[in-house]
């Protein structure tokens, strides 16, 4: 079936719903940890993982999300996820999803505003392959946590790759 899908090309397409979630890393030190996303990139079937300075970005599809989304990590414990962006795409294989933040407005728990920063302002990017299928729902839930950097007072927002979920659904 995967491979009947990408072989359809452009007339088949599937839904990709976009989930975020949060991995207990340094999140106990936070009162809020507000990432605002505005859109993804998407990988194409035989893309490297688009975390290559050298990609070309005509590899990459982006989607800019109709409003920029504010997730609290905070909120995101355990199980809980909150649903980011969901579209029709075409049916295929994508080998990744890449997150587009502007910003972090981060509070610890003792009041006080700390910075929290997106390695190199780049994408957060997650490296799992993943299709979407025709007729079919693609939940992908994406996995980032706040991590403090030694005794610098900063924290630096990270991919979890382990945290990871992919999930098919009856269109």
């Amino acid at each position: 079936m995967i491979g009947l899908a990408g072989c359809l090309g452009g007339d088949s397409t599937g839904t990709l719903a976009t989930r975020v979630t949060d991995q207990p890393g340094d999140i106990a030190d936070f009162e809020s940890c507000l990432v605002t996303i505005v859109g993804m990139w998407l990988g194409p079937e035989g893309a490297e993982s688009g975390a290559d300075a050298d990609e070309d970005p005509a590899d990459r599809d982006y989607h800019e999300y109709d409003e920029p989304q504010t997730v609290d990590l905070v909120e995101l414990q355990g199980e809980t996820t909150q649903l980011v962006d969901e579209r029709e795409l075409e049916a295929s294989t994508y080998e990744f999803l890449q997150l587009d933040t502007d910003g972090v407005d981060a509070t610890l728990e003792d009041g006080e505003s700390v910075t929290v920063e997106v390695p190199g302002e780049a994408p957060l990017t997650f490296t799992q392959q993943f299709d979407v299928r025709e007729d079919t729902r693609t939940v992908f839930t994406a996995d980032f946590t706040p991590v403090k950097r030694g005794q610098t007072g900063t924290y630096v927002l990270q991919p979890v790759p382990e945290g990871i979920t992919i999930e098919y659904e009856d269109g």
